[in-house]
């Protein structure tokens, strides 16, 4: 966590009304810190774009402030972090997105950036065989030390969340209103287990309360976290068909179960599967192979990998830091190949799995 002032500021731009993510960013940019964007004046707030005359009155009052003040002091009693993007402790993969938000909370003691993360979504319905299908899938994944993420809802949500919990694997659940109000209540008991073998997450401060309009948001987050989404069952529409178009579009894997013609549980994972949005899988252990894991431990593939790549492909992986994506011209600048050598390099590299490509132009060593 930041020192208690910078931690003021980065709360303070959370608490500026119609500023979103990107406009918050904007200011940020253009003033260079959080706490810079309080001491602008307001010809030169005005003259940022999306910011006008009542938000530049805003922020140049006292009132994000004064709320963040409060926020801290909440924080602090409840034992809640928070975690502003421009941190080093901010997720590394949520922050690759690009409508992430500026700030979370996190309470537990989940390793946010694990090595592997996996978010398990479906319908709050689901049918026996759904369930044991989620338990299952729990289950193949314990030997490759994921951890899980969910959105402690009913049905497959809460499954994976206890499935997790009963084999010691970390998880995390992200909700959609304030780290004081768990909903639903009945999970009050696996949220509070969360905390010894996980924790929980969220964009929203204390107090909040559960919106309908917060579910999408807290949607993206489970797809942002992630390195694979898996949808068990779901029906053609709702939260998980949401989930999983997010996370299509945030270059994640994602994966969906099979099921009967005409189930309507199953309509939604057809669908996926039928477009190319996700790939079929049935089971954990069909869906770490498809990722290329490997038991053997990360390091250890690491090192087998390295030796065998060719050496032009040795000076790229040199350059690609794990966990910090590079950008293409860094890779030109550092080499000294042909533009056209580069882009054909980085393409083996990820055909044989140890590079990833994100957007803009970025690439990430695996």
């Amino acid at each position: 966590m930041p020192a208690d002032s910078e931690l003021l500021y980065c709360i303070a731009m959370t608490r500026i009304p119609q500023v979103g993510a990107i406009t918050a960013r904007q200011l940020i940019s253009y003033a260079g810190s959080p706490e810079a964007v309080f001491k602008l004046q307001k010809g030169q707030l005005t003259r940022i774009p999306g910011v006008g005359n009542k938000i530049g009155n805003f922020i140049r009052s006292k009132k994000p402030l004064i709320e963040a003040e409060k926020e801290m002091r909440l924080l602090e009693r409840n034992g809640i972090r928070a975690f502003f993007y421009l941190q080093a402790d901010y997720p590394i993969r949520l922050k690759q997105i690009p409508d992430a938000p500026i700030l979370i909370y996190h309470k537990g003691n989940a390793d946010l950036n694990a090595h592997r993360m996996v978010g398990i979504v479906g319908t709050r319905r689901p049918s026996h065989h759904g369930t044991l299908l989620c338990e299952q899938l729990v289950e193949d994944l314990e030997p490759y030390q994921v951890s899980i993420v969910s959105g402690l809802a009913y049905g497959i949500d809460i499954t994976a969340h206890r499935s997790a919990l009963l084999r010691s694997l970390p998880t995390v659940a992200v909700l959609g209103c304030g780290l004081d109000n768990i909903y639903p209540p009945g999970h009050r008991k696996a949220a509070v287990e969360m905390l010894n073998c996980g924790g929980l997450v969220t964009e929203f401060s204390i107090g909040t309360k559960l919106e309908r309009e917060h579910f999408p948001m807290r949607n993206r987050i489970i797809a942002g976290l992630c390195d694979a989404l898996v949808v068990v069952e779901s029906d053609i529409k709702g939260g998980s068909m949401i989930t999983a178009q997010l996370a299509n579009s945030y270059h994640r894997d994602v994966f969906s179960f099979p099921g009967r013609i005409g189930d309507p549980l199953h309509r939604g994972c057809h669908y996926l599967i039928k477009t190319n949005l996700a790939a079929l899988i049935e089971s954990g252990e069909e869906l770490a192979t498809n990722m290329q894991w490997n038991l053997k431990g990360p390091k250890t593939i690491q090192r087998q990998m390295f030796q065998e790549l060719a050496d032009e492909e040795k000076q790229i992986m040199t350059i690609l830091q794990p966990g910090e994506p590079t950008n293409i011209d860094k890779i030109y600048r550092s080499v000294s190949l042909p533009v056209s050598a580069v882009a054909a390099i980085l393409l083996e590299l990820e055909f044989k799995g140890v590079i990833k490509t994100l957007p803009g132009k970025m690439f990430l060593r695996l």
